[in-house]
C-alpha cells in the first residue's frame, strides 16, 4: 500500500500500548465512580430499552438506573480542571461537563412523568433515552479522545 492508503491500514498495539485498567485504578476516587457508574448505567440502560416495559423488574431497575446516572451526574461535578489562583470558576471545566446539565434535566424530567403517571407516563422514556443517548453514549466517547483516563485505559499510556 501506497500513499493515503497506507495511512488507514490496520496498525496492532505496539508493545507497551496495551489495555490497562491502571490509570482508571489510580485515578482520583471521584473518577473511579464516575466512570465505574457510566459503565453500570450504559449495562442497565441496555436492559431496559431492550427488556419488556410496564413489569416489576423494568421498575426496579429503572429506579436503581435513575439513582445510578444521579451518581454519575453529580460525581462529574467534581472532576475539574485544575486552574490559577484567581482564574474564573467555570475554567474548571471542561466542554463535556454540559452533559451534567443534560443529566440532571433528563432526571427531574422523567422523574416528573413517572411521579405524576397517568397518560404522562407514556413518555417518560423520552429523557432518559435522551440521556441514555447522549449522557453514555455520546459523552462516553468523548472520554476516549487523547488526554483522557478513558483513552489511556483504552490505547495504553
Amino acid at each position: 500500500m501506497r500513499g493515503a492508503a497506507a495511512a488507514f491500514r490496520f496498525q496492532p498495539l505496539k508493545q507497551g500500548n496495551m489495555m490497562t485498567l491502571e490509570p482508571l485504578l489510580t485515578a482520583p476516587a471521584v473518577v473511579q465512580v464516575h466512570a465505574f457508574g457510566a459503565m453500570a448505567g450504559f449495562a442497565l440502560g441496555l436492559v431496559q430499552i431492550l427488556a419488556p416495559k410496564g413489569t416489576l423488574p423494568h421498575k426496579s431497575i429503572g429506579l436503581v438506573w435513575i439513582g445510578i446516572m444521579a451518581v454519575v451526574g453529580i460525581s462529574s461535578i467534581f472532576i475539574q480542571h485544575p486552574v490559577e489562583p484567581g482564574d474564573p470558576f467555570w475554567k474548571r471545566f471542561s466542554p463535556i461537563h454540559l452533559f451534567t446539565l443534560l443529566t440532571a434535566y433528563a432526571l427531574i424530567q422523567g422523574g416528573w412523568l413517572l411521579i405524576r403517571g397517568g397518560p404522562a407516563l407514556r413518555f417518560h422514556s423520552r429523557p432518559f433515552i435522551g440521556l441514555f443517548i447522549g449522557g453514555l453514549i455520546v459523552a462516553g466517547v468523548l472520554s476516549f479522545l487523547p488526554g483522557r483516563i478513558m483513552h489511556q485505559v483504552a490505547f495504553g499510556g
